[in-house]
């Protein structure tokens, strides 16, 4: 992709759209920016393209912007209802994701991790397992920094584990990951696509321009990745916790790791095999993985006071994650769920509910919603916020319960984001 001299727009000042226009910068291209907000951080990425002479609007979007333009390049957050995009399709502007962006200036090879749940898990292990055994390796994408942020830290030969998303998977032409391993595909963001069929469709573009040389890795587990490999012109490989499936590398059964829950033994095998597929050796695989703590925020465990133990899985957004974290409790459960609807089907949980919660205690916007689904399943009780729903639980539980936050929804509505949700509740636990 040449974009000397070419006249490039970028389309949200995000992450990904501040590294966007830095990098079209660097390669030559005459580079505008445009935001619809107006928040502090929108001013300040404006401010920092503007001291590299890249003109930047904020609070709304401009015509003039996206006339004359050779190209338009989009943060993942940009939908296709933006009066900018309605704009280029009208204009004839091609249109790309910033991944699509970075993909074309990347000299490395991709490893690219997708699905519903388990993505930042997956994508950090891959990136230490790769590390300790000695491999150039940088991770980023939807985890981190975005795909053009590290582009200066990428050389020939570096292993680049990205984590990749649906909506930056909208956007792609080129992109072509050696590896492309998908954990799950459940209902999620049903606020942005309009159907199941219309997200899975997303998700599976990331094997889409794969070839003979590169790998598809799928979980044997998720019943509904099973066929797909046969649409991939890639060789396909799978995983499984089931120790049935002879086919196995190895027995999961004899994994030493410190990350608990099912959902996670499925994150482990699916990081190790990609390691393997690496050139890892294993014996230093099998060390990184004892060694493995986890992510933040992530089925956590952060006290127990009085018997009682507290789990922070705020990174719980979607049904299925809260599901799989419940999977993971073999002790009564105190619920604490609720946050800003993504127009999901909580009744799918219901099964799950019934046998391992004790109780629910719900906050934010889609408390009425979560009621309604499986309010009448056990005890179901309100709180303001955080601060009260943890009283709330401490005051329900009994000597070996466990409280779980896992919201189902996503944080938006009462906090910054999903680790900010995590921290509030951390301090609400310290302070009982």
């Amino acid at each position: 992709m040449d974009l000397k001299n070419k006249r490039v727009t970028v389309i949200g000042l995000g992450n990904s759209g501040l590294n966007a226009a830095l990098l079209l910068r660097k390669v030559g291209a005459r580079v505008s920016a445009t935001d619809s907000r107006d928040t502090p951080e929108v001013r300040r990425a404006a401010a920092a393209l503007k001291e590299k002479g890249i003109d930047a609007e904020t609070g709304g979007h401009t015509k003039d912007l996206i006339k004359g333009r050779d190209l338009i390049v989009i943060s993942p957050g940009v939908e296709d209802s933006s009066p900018a995009i309605i704009w280029a399709n009208e204009l004839k502007v091609p249109v790309i994701g910033e991944m699509e962006l970075g993909f074309n200036y990347c000299p490395g090879r991709i490893i690219a991790i997708t699905g519903t749940n388990g993505k930042s898990t997956v994508t950090s292990l891959i990136g230490e397992i790769l590390k300790n055994a000695g491999f150039d390796t940088v991770v980023c994408g939807n985890i981190g920094n975005s795909l053009s942020g590290e582009i200066d830290k990428i050389k020939d030969g570096t292993w680049v584990v990205l984590e990749v998303s649906s909506f930056q998977l909208e956007r792609i032409v080129d992109f072509k990951p050696h590896i492309a391993l998908i954990l799950n595909m459940e209902d999620d963001h049903r606020d942005r696509y309009r159907t199941l069929d219309e997200y899975f469709k997303e998700k599976l573009k990331i094997f889409s321009n794969q070839d003979e040389r590169d790998m598809l890795v799928l979980n044997y587990d998720s019943e509904n990745l099973r066929d797909i490999g046969k649409a991939a012109r890639s060789r396909v490989l799978f995983y499984s916790k089931r120790c049935e499936n002879r086919s196995l590398l190895f027995d999961p059964s004899t994994l030493d790791m410190r990350l608990k829950g099912l959902h996670n033994l499925e994150n482990v095998l699916a990081s190790v095999l990609v390691g393997i597929l690496c050139g890892a050796r294993r014996g230093s695989i099998m060390k990184t993985v004892k060694e493995f703590e986890g992510l933040r925020h992530r089925f956590e465990t952060v006290g127990t006071i009085e018997g009682v133990e507290y789990v922070d899985d705020s990174k719980g957004t979607t049904v299925d994650s809260t599901r799989r974290a419940l999977e993971s409790c073999k002790r009564p459960v105190i619920l604490i769920a609720g946050g800003k609807d993504k127009n999901s089907d909580y009744s799918a949980v219901r099964a799950m509910v019934k046998d391992r919660v004790k109780s629910l205690v719900l906050i934010g916007e889609a408390k009425a919603k979560i009621r309604a689904a499986l309010g009448g399943l056990v005890d179901t009780r309100e709180a303001k916020d955080m601060a009260a729903a943890v009283r709330t639980a401490r005051d329900i539980a009994s000597y070996g319960d466990i409280v779980l936050l896992s919201p189902m929804c996503s944080s938006f509505d009462m906090f910054r984001d999903y680790k900010e949700r995590g921290d509030v509740f951390k301090e609400a636990v310290s302070q009982l």
